[in-house]
């Protein structure tokens, strides 16, 4: 159940004790409850970390009312222009985003986000929204993109969303990033005529479903991403093609 009354702030992290928040959430999202794990699993501190972090920025949506573990929320955000520092995206892992490398334009990707299980289906993914908004209008990004997921890896089990998203949702040639590497698997598993739109639609998570609403689309094939036990899609979003009323989104927020 959502958390009533919740005081929240958003806010970039400053310190080491902010970024060991932030990974710890991760730990108690993605490993505690969806099973997940890998190289940069510490399951004595109880951590989720990887060698991106220390390089990326960290949005954490904390609630003040609580006494303690205030960081409630946290997205992992890496402009192009600091991509040098590291020497690539994390989403590159996965996906071939030469396109995106190729327009020469801004770009910021999303990823790790998270939300404590007793905020979800409030209020707590709009703040992070909000602040996300105003990281984008300081930062003058134009596309956006990073990886979201289904929880598991039988991907038989996604047939339906995943045809419906590369039928509906497949993004333009110019946007049109590619899933690599042997854990590659094509989403257009359903034709057409045999897509389910109402349950194809109930099956496609949250966070995919907010991205779709800005006018986000999706690249081209999934991965299966077994350590996270996740099958993953690459949404894009181009803030250039959005509608007025996607672009309403951007406002000034509180992040510092």
């Amino acid at each position: 159940m959502p958390q009533s009354n919740p005081t929240f702030q958003t806010r970039l992290a400053h310190s080491d004790a902010d970024l060991r928040a932030a990974q710890r959430l991760r730990y108690d999202v993605f490993v505690d409850e969806l099973g997940g794990g890998g190289f940069g699993v510490d399951h004595t501190e109880r951590l989720e970390s990887d060698a991106f972090d220390p390089v990326y920025d960290h949005l954490l949506l904390e609630d003040l009312s609580r006494t303690t573990d205030p960081v409630v929320g946290v997205y992992r955000l890496m402009p192009s222009r600091r991509v040098a520092e590291i020497g690539q995206f994390y989403t590159e892992d996965e996906y071939d985003i030469s396109p995106l490398r190729a327009g020469g334009r801004e770009l910021l990707e999303l990823g790790r986000s998270c939300l404590h299980r007793d905020y979800r289906g409030g209020t707590a993914l709009a703040e992070m929204w909000r602040a996300l908004a105003a990281y984008v209008v300081d930062r003058r990004i134009e596309i956006m993109f990073g990886v979201a997921s289904f929880h598991g890896t039988n991907i038989d089990e996604f047939a339906q969303p995943l045809s419906h998203l590369y039928d509906r949702h497949l993004a333009p040639e110019d946007l049109r990033v590619k899933a690599r590497t042997e854990n590659a698997r094509p989403m257009d598993i359903l034709p057409p005529e045999q897509i389910d739109r109402v349950a194809a639609v109930k099956a496609i998570p949250a966070l995919i479903k907010g991205y779709l609403r800005l006018g986000g689309f999706v690249g081209d094939g999934a991965f299966i991403d077994h350590a996270f036990n996740t099958t993953d899609v690459c949404l894009v979003i181009d803030v250039n093609r959005m509608s007025e009323k996607h672009r309403g989104f951007y406002v000034p927020g509180a992040t510092t």
